[in-house]
């Protein structure tokens, strides 16, 4: 049966992680779902086509091996314990494709046979593959590490892992791709967390999945509206990687947030309004935006207010429902909330951005959880395309309810955690601090120069956030 792939879903040619002249492929199985279900055939969402051209999510998790370790033994469980986590989410061993004799109908189609793909690696180069230099918090070429990520199987492929031996076979990064559309944030963690429970043979693995679209319906009509509108890849990306793109990561520590939220409330109370609802997520958003928004502002150099910034971030709706959907619903089930606030106040020293930031934060969440079955859902579109096209939206990728630093298959804990798709997207990649319990982590990918721009204004912000008991006063 003849298959479509998604028009515009990013794809690389077959082969093309063998590209690279440091990555030695050893070899690439097809791991499917045992025992296989019958033929399956899933619709997809309302939530799901919104992500229909996007370009696939990328996440890599960096692990430190043993001096001793039985490698061969330890790519011989990821890949025999990968059948039954497969089993749990088999829709994801099939095709994203159009619905046959419909013209804007898509679906995910299983059928016996379908398989996640598994490419076991080495890179050759160890001055590259230091498992040191790859999991630092400091910025680090892209392209050293985007060759550890997979490219989805051509022909609407929706899932694929990669297994690289890093420094000598003394580190190994485990490279996973999906479709968007397939699922979300929440679904491919847990098809991870699923994965590293039978390999490590935990006693309490995760709950199944709930793989039902009937449970989302869609009285409103909101499906033919999001299609219609669905923002093109190229739209999707909302910048253009260049060569010399770096990633690095910023900590925030739980003093550090407690700090941000403390300078907030002083600041509410000295404009005599009430406080926003602070919470550590939305102390992290408004303390890196502003950041953000003030490295950027360094080169604008722009008075006054200016236009208006958008903080994009999706906001998990499953219990909001009606009925609600299982925590562990297979599929999309987010949506965007929208932090609007004007560039010069985000950029205002001291507790003037950081008071911006947070309270545009903190609105946007009530306002998403409001709008939530109202005609506010039917101009989500719109209003991403018109974010995007300002040239002043910043999206955010992950989220520290993925607990992706427990992803422990038997080996220890990952000692880093990055989402290289946000070279692309330009998104912030949120994740729970490894380093500091309550914590919470940042990947950011700019070019060199915007990279010593940011890191600057987050040291410099990190810094005031300390003095500022004894001094009230302002960062330059």
């Amino acid at each position: 049966m003849a298959m479509a792939a998604a028009p515009d879903q990013q794809q690389l040619p077959a082969g093309a992680a063998s590209s690279s002249p440091r990555l030695r492929v050893h070899d690439t199985t097809l791991v499917p779902p045992s025992p296989s279900p019958p033929e399956t055939s899933l619709p997809l969402t309302f939530f799901d086509i919104i992500w229909l051209h996007s370009p696939p999510v990328e996440r890599l998790l960096f692990y430190r091996l043993a001096p001793d370790a039985d490698v061969g033994t330890i790519i011989s469980i990821l890949r025999g314990s990968l059948h039954q986590a497969v089993r749990a989410f088999y829709p994801l061993a099939g095709r994203i494709r159009l619905t046959p004799g419909t013209s804007d109908r898509y679906e995910l189609h299983y059928q016996p046979g379908d398989a996640v793909t598994f490419t076991v690696a080495e890179y050759d180069d160890d001055d590259d593959a230091d498992i040191d230099g790859l999991t630092t918090d400091e910025p680090r070429e892209v392209a050293k590490i985007a060759t550890l990520v997979p490219p989805l199987p051509e022909g609407g492929g929706l899932f694929a892992l990669q297994a690289t031996l890093l420094s000598a076979r003394r580190g190994l990064a485990i490279g996973v791709t999906v479709h968007h559309a397939a699922c979300d944030g929440s679904g491919s963690t847990h098809l991870l967390h699923t994965w590293a429970a039978a390999c490590s043979g935990t006693e309490t693995p995760p709950p199944p999945p709930v793989i039902d679209r009937s449970l989302l319906p869609d009285p409103r009509g909101l499906y033919d509206v999001f299609f219609q509108g669905a923002p093109s890849t190229d739209e999707m990306e909302f910048v253009k990687m260049s060569a010399d793109q770096l990633i690095a990561t910023f900590v925030l520590s739980k003093d550090d947030l407690k700090r941000v939220k403390d300078a907030v409330a002083d600041e509410a109370a000295r404009r005599r309004v009430a406080p926003p609802r602070c919470s550590s997520l939305v102390a992290t958003f408004g303390f890196v935006w502003s950041c953000y928004q003030r490295a950027k502002d360094k080169v604008s150099s722009g008075a006054g207010a200016g236009p208006t910034a958008c903080l994009l971030f999706a906001v998990d709706h499953r219990l909001r429902m009606k009925p609600p959907l299982p925590d562990k619903y297979l599929g999309n089930c987010v949506g965007p909330a929208f932090a609007l606030a004007p560039q010069g106040e985000l950029a205002a020293a001291g507790a003037v951005g950081l008071f911006s930031a947070c309270a545009a934060v903190a609105s946007s969440i009530d306002e998403a959880v409001r709008d939530i079955g109202t005609s506010a859902m039917d101009v989500w579109i719109d209003r991403i395309k018109e974010a995007g096209a300002t040239g002043t939206l910043l999206s955010v990728a992950g989220s520290p309810r993925f607990r992706v630093y427990d992803l422990d298959f038997g080996f220890g804990r990952p000692a880093k955690v990055d989402i290289v798709s946000v070279a692309r997207t330009g998104a912030l990649a949120m994740a729970e601090s490894r380093s500091s319990a309550g914590g919470m982590e940042v990947g950011v990918s700019l070019q060199p120069a915007g990279m010593e721009r940011y890191r600057k204004c987050f040291v410099d912000a990190i810094a005031w956030l300390h003095q500022r008991p004894a001094e009230q006063q302002s960062f330059k």
